[in-house]
């Protein structure tokens, strides 16, 4: 239907729906295939808009008609999504959302585990690598970490020296 703009909100616009005194909301995630931030700069009070009506809503005994601009051609009214593929789609990728941010395993957790195979602290069993009677692994404290670093760093230094020694010797 090529419709009138009504009002225009930050979250939509409200479309009039002739015969009658319902609106039509086209949200503005139906107003464009891209983002949109402010539906004042799609349309404007007035504006004729081709929508599609894709949802009906009973709430609190109103009935909440849901309207899209992105399925249908703006210049020819054509549907762009007869079969309303695109429509399940969008519906499917915000059920697909969910939000594991209360699942999430912080780093103190695993630091604080022992290992049930080794006997290790810092990893589960079933990350654990160690064969019967091999060597042992464990995470170490980050003060001695820094101090076996700068231990290492030195070591390098020297073992750079001499062999920068026994290579002019040899020449």
């Amino acid at each position: 239907f090529s419709l009138q703009v009504a009002t225009v909100t930050e979250y939509g616009a409200f479309i009039k729906i002739p015969g009658c005194r319902k609106q039509g909301l086209v949200h503005k995630t139906h107003m464009s295939a891209c983002r949109v931030d402010k539906p004042s700069e799609i349309v404007d009070v007035g504006d004729k808009v081709w929508v599609k009506l894709i949802g009906k809503e009973m709430k609190d005994d109103k009935l909440k008609l849901s309207l899209s601009m992105k399925v249908v051609n703006q210049g020819t009214g054509k549907d762009l999504d007869p079969n309303n593929v695109s429509l399940d789609q969008d519906e499917r990728k915000k059920r697909m959302f969910r939000d594991y941010t209360s699942q999430k395993i912080t780093l103190e957790a695993v630091l604080n585990t022992v290992c049930k195979k080794c006997g290790c602290k810092g990893h589960f069993a079933k990350e654990c690598f160690v064969q019967p009677g091999g060597t042992k692994y464990s995470l170490i404290p980050e003060e001695e970490e820094e101090e076996v670093a700068a231990a290492g760093h030195e070591r390098d230094k020297k073992t750079s020296l001499a062999d920068e020694s026994s290579k002019k010797r040899k020449k």
